[in-house]
Parts: C-alpha cells; structure tokens; sequence
C-alpha cells in the first residue's frame, strides 16, 4: 500500500478546517499543515490533528506555499485539501481502495473537483484536478494564482472526488490583486495565467479590458486547448456584456477551431438565437448539444447540466415557441429524466396540462 501525506496552506480557517480534517485524516498517513498567517483559531485546530504544523510568510504566491508544504511531506504521496474541502463517503472509500492498489509508477493521480451545485446538491460544475502527487520526482507548484502542476509521467484518472463546500466567501478581490501586483513589477504572465487574469477582469465586470487579454490570449496560440475553448466562450461574454452582439456568434464558433463542439458551447449559441427570435436555428444547436459527448478526463471545465438537462429544457422552449406543443412536452420529460423535481419541468407539466383541458 502506498503511504500519503495530506499537505495543507491555510490562513483563517477555523470555522472549516475541522470538518475537512475530519473526513480525511484517518486517510493520511501523515499531515502537513502551513499555516501563512492566521488570526484566529486556525492553528489550535490543526494542532489537534497533527504535530507538524509550521508558519510560512504569506507572499501572494500559492505555489510558492505549496511547494513548501510539498518540501516537508515524507511519504510517497503528496495530497493536498483546501479547508473548506471535504472527502464524502463514497470518495473516502474509493480513496482507500485507490491507497491499496495503486502502482507506485503513476506521478500523478487526477481526481474530480466538484466545485458548483443546485439547490439540491447535484453537481452543476467540475474538472479534474491533479490530487496526489509521486514525492521527490522534481513535480512542482507554479503560478502565483491558480496554481497547477503539469502532470508528469505515468497519470491515473481516478473514481473518487473532492467536494468543494464554502461556509463563506473568500476574499473577492484577492486573484486580482495579485496579478496586478505582479504586472506593476514589470513581470509577464504565461499564457495560463494569461487566461486566468482575464477571467478574473470578467468575474470584476471590467468587461473592456477582459476582453482585451482573452483576444491577446487567443492570438498569440500558445494556450492550451481547453484555456482556449473557454476562452472564446468568456470572450463572447465580454462581447454581449458590452453591447457588441453581432460578435457574439462568431467568438462562440471560434471554439470550435480547437476542438470538436462542447455542449457548453453548443448551448450558448442555442442561447443567442433564442434571444433573437430565432428558434429553429436555436433548435440545431441545442440538439447539437446533446450529441455531445461527455470527456471530464479532458481536464476543462464541465457543466454537467449542457450534456442533459439544459438542451432539453431550451428545445422544450424552442418548440413551444414554434409551436409544436407535442415535442415540447417529449422534450420536458427528457428534462425530467435528470432533474424530475425542477420548477421548470413542474412549471412546463402543468403548462401542458392546461393546454390538453382546453383543447
């Protein structure tokens, strides 16, 4: 069996922290936890789940932390949590079993991040992220903000997954600060961080600029494929926020010089001629959509309701608008098959309902 070291940064945590270490210290073989500047209980908390607790002088650099809590880990593995990260049941088995048969040849093992959920708790967004790491291969952190390790060697795409559960916000303004911090000293984003910082400009509505580093990103063609994927789809959302509609369309189909069509993308365009009137052609590409086939082992962002639930519930719209009221209710009940308890399928149920009574 393969030993692993939970490798943690933290800074103000005591109301998560816990509950994380809860559900995956009994999984760890050791825990590392760096501590960058907590005012609170934080260190208290970790104490009472291990001894190896250190300080690290906050720089504004995530990787820089990591890679020190990775420094002192000493077991073949380094796994990292953030605090208000949790390992369900069914992950903490799947991890067990994972700890019990995986070959010490994989450097890296990936894992669902499941980051984005309805009112329900089904997950609405995820990616995998690179979760264990082989120990003492030379695999390191980089970027200041949204740090990653490049997977290396022989990778594994593993069953279990991470759950992503805020109590609270985080800091709002924090990714961006940094990387304005950054480009003030006269430094030069890699393409990545490139994307990363124009995501960051949209999420701060400074739609001008956003888009300004999304086409310089996308221009330049050193990005990978999913950053540019999502690129062009952000990038159209910059475009629409600020008026300019009629490049909308094209910067949705530029997604698709780098790859076949995503639902994600398929959607969106659904969505344009939706709002233009236009539901035929809106039915197309939701159609499209559900044609798509699902990859999360592509690494990208993954809306899991566009490859199901979405398309179906716009092509019920789409030909109710046109109106082919039989295929709307087929496509409401498609709908149902993923969500059954959404107020829309409910809502259309009963819209349809009152239209056979009145026929």
């Amino acid at each position: 069996m393969i030993t692993v070291s939970l490798c943690m940064i933290v800074k103000n945590e005591e109301d998560v922290l816990a509950r994380c270490l809860e559900s995956a210290a009994d999984l760890a073989d050791e825990i590392v936890i760096v501590d960058t500047g907590s005012a609170d209980r934080t260190r208290e908390i970790a104490e009472q789940y291990t001894d190896r607790v250190y300080s690290f002088a906050w720089t504004d650099d995530f990787a820089e932390a990591r890679n020190y809590a990775f420094s002192l880990a000493e077991k073949d593995y380094c796994m990292w949590l953030d605090a208000d990260d949790v390992l369900l049941e069914e992950d903490r088995a799947a991890l067990l079993a994972l700890k019990e048969t995986l070959d010490p040849d994989v450097w890296v093992v990936m894992a669902k991040y499941n980051t984005g959920f309805d009112e329900n708790g089904n997950v609405t967004f995820s990616y995998f992220r690179e979760r264990l790491i082989k120990n003492r291969v030379g695999l390191r952190w980089e970027g200041a903000v949204h740090e990653v390790i490049t997977p290396a060697g022989r990778v594994l795409y593993s069953g279990f997954a991470v759950t992503h559960r805020k109590l609270r916000p985080s800091d709002p303004d924090r990714n961006l600060r940094i990387y304005e911090k950054q480009l003030a000293r006269g430094a030069a984003l890699e393409p990545r961080q490139q994307f990363y910082y124009g995501r960051e400009l949209y999420y701060h509505q400074r739609y001008q600029e956003a888009a300004g580093v999304l086409e310089r990103f996308l221009d330049e063609g050193r990005g990978w494929v999913e950053n540019n994927i999502d690129a062009c789809c952000l990038y159209a959302c910059c475009l629409e926020r600020m008026g300019q509609q009629e490049r909308v369309l094209p910067s949705l189909l530029r997604s698709f010089v780098y790859d076949r069509p995503r639902a994600e993308a398929c959607c969106e365009i659904g969505r344009w001629f939706l709002q233009r009137e236009e539901p035929s052609l809106a039915v197309y590409w939701y159609s499209l959509a559900l044609t798509c086939t699902r990859d999360d082992t592509r690494g990208g962002f993954v809306s899991p309701d566009c490859y199901g639930y979405l398309p179906c519930i716009q092509l019920c719209v789409c030909y109710s608008r046109l109106g082919d009221w039989e295929r709307g209710e087929q496509m409401n009940e498609l709908a149902a098959a993923f969500k059954p308890d959404a107020e829309e399928v409910l809502h259309n149920r009963a819209f349809f309902r009152s239209l056979r009574a009145g026929r």
